[in-house]
């Protein structure tokens, strides 16, 4: 009888406890109380939880203190708090513990928006890319998330802008932003723009307003990518990849550009002798002509640490005539003919992949150059800013296009393709300004000529994105005359109209 009494009571007692377990641990969420909770089955802590905040006071004001506490001497770390960088007052090693502790001061603006609290982040590693470490959400906290100026909305826009102003209202609407980075200035303290940490903080405020972000990846200023041939400024170029690719603040990337204009003398200063080839650049993208189990090319490195986000063929440049390709294009002109060498060599090398059994060497899109020319003479009497909508084959260029409507002859090369048929497109820049001269969009810049761009490109399917050029570069006053936020002579035009086309 007692045996079977205590095989009935046995579950009540199971259930009992952990009724209460469930009271108490319920009991917690409602109790006015931070910290950290650990479960550890089978047996009693043996170590800390690591790492370790600490912030004086616990409801932090600009000027006040963070630290860090951990149990490795992590060599190259990094905070963040809503996304900015803070910068390191010290660090040391605890007396007597195998710990370490590293001190930050962060002095940023004071929140008037009544957003959530924005979180304190401690990366490593970040010479190689930054890893989180550990993160703690700063409640109470007065420093700001996002300027953003308007809710977000999701409704979504192809309208885009280089270099967009911090500043900018969205009007909340999802548009697309593209930025630029180079391997030699991406520690660069001196002009601190260019450096690696300003790009995160660039990418961590379009993402908060609900942008989409491109990064253009160039080797140097002066020269979008490594010199041809040049194994070391390869290899410096593809580590940056590995490292921006691999950068847990750089998740929120929509995509990389791989270079720009290669085919444009002026991209290529440090090696002018040496011309970018399309086979240079078919190499360095997808490992074109290299045994087909090489993994030293962007696409395949950047695959390697981060397999959601998109990379892209850096655009050609139109109308110029620095450089040709050896795979003639149907209209033979020297930019569509070295475009058609570099898209029909890229799908060689991703079919000579695939076949040896290694996926994922296409690219995932391009991004294409199409200016306008609102002062074109086969417009023959239509209104300049009425340009985007028409054809204007050039008889002596092979009827090739005149004007905006390159992005065609861009399509037509690209579709032409089995392993690049089809893939989304980018128009990553485009005013009124043409590579083979003419006047700046200050001058020229004619009104209504970006709502017949966006137009034309909404009712085309494979591209994406319209990205006006540009916006604003703080302290550079270099592309003043293409600026939607200087707005010299005409820009005031373009600028209005930018505006405008968010808030329908």
């Amino acid at each position: 009888m007692g045996r079977l009494l205590q095989s009935w009571l046995t579950p009540l007692y199971r259930w009992w406890w952990l009724g209460l377990l469930g009271l108490v641990l319920g009991g917690c969420w409602l109790l006015p109380i931070s910290g950290q909770v650990m479960i550890i089955p089978n047996g009693q802590a043996t170590s800390a939880l690591w790492p370790q905040f600490m912030v004086t006071p616990a409801n932090p004001k600009p000027g006040d203190l963070v630290t860090v506490t951990d149990e490795v001497a992590w060599p190259y770390t990094l905070l963040t708090i809503a996304g900015q960088t803070i910068h390191l007052d010290h660090w040391q090693k605890q007396p007597g513990l195998p710990a370490w502790t590293w001190i930050w001061t962060f002095t940023l603006p004071e929140n008037s928006s009544g957003k959530a609290s924005p979180d304190a982040i401690f990366y490593t590693d970040c010479h190689t890319g930054c890893r989180e470490r550990g993160k703690l959400r700063l409640s109470g906290s007065s420093v700001h998330e996002t300027d953003e100026t308007a809710p977000f909305s999701g409704k979504s826009t192809k309208l885009c802008v280089a270099f967009a102003d911090p500043a900018r209202n969205w009007h909340g609407r999802s548009g697309w932003v593209v930025y630029l980075t180079y391997v030699r200035l991406a520690d660069n303290q001196e002009d601190p723009y260019w450096n690696v940490d300003e790009l995160a903080w660039r990418v961590h405020e379009a993402t908060a307003k609900g942008l989409r972000v491109l990064v253009r990846v160039d080797y140097a200023k002066g020269q979008t990518l490594p010199p041809t041939n040049d194994a070391l400024a390869l290899n410096d170029y593809l580590a940056y990849l590995r490292r921006l690719a691999r950068d847990e603040r750089l998740r929120p990337v929509y995509g990389f550009i791989i270079g720009s204009g290669p085919n444009a003398q002026n991209s290529n200063t440090l090696s002018p002798d040496h011309p970018i080839t399309p086979e240079w650049v078919a190499r360095l993208f997808n490992g074109y002509a290299e045994p087909v189990d090489h993994t030293d090319n962007a696409v395949q490195t950047i695959r390697a640490e981060n397999l959601n986000v998109r990379v892209l063929v850096g655009p050609v440049r139109p109308w110029i005539n620095d450089q040709d390709g050896s795979r003639t294009y149907k209209l033979a002109t020297p930019w569509l003919n070295y475009m058609n060498t570099l898209v029909s060599l890229l799908d060689e090398s991703t079919r000579a992949k695939m076949k040896a059994g290694f996926p994922l060497a296409a690219p995932n899109g391009f991004a294409l150059h199409a200016p306008g020319r609102p002062d074109a003479p086969e417009l023959a009497g239509h209104a300049a800013a009425e340009e985007p909508r028409f054809a204007l084959p050039r008889s002596t260029w092979h009827s090739a296009q005149a004007g905006f409507q390159i992005y065609h002859d861009w399509l037509d090369i690209i579709n032409a393709y089995p392993t690049t048929h089809g893939l989304p497109v980018y128009i990553s820049a485009t005013n009124t300004t043409v590579p083979d001269g003419g006047l700046p969009p200050a001058q020229n810049y004619p009104q209504g000529w970006l709502t017949n761009a966006l137009a034309t490109i909404n009712a085309e399917p494979q591209v994406q994105a319209l990205c006006w050029f540009m916006d604003l570069v703080p302290g550079d006053d270099h592309w003043d005359a293409f600026s939607l936020t200087r707005q010299p002579g005409r820009m005031i035009y373009a600028a209005e109209e930018f505006d405008g086309l968010l808030q329908r």
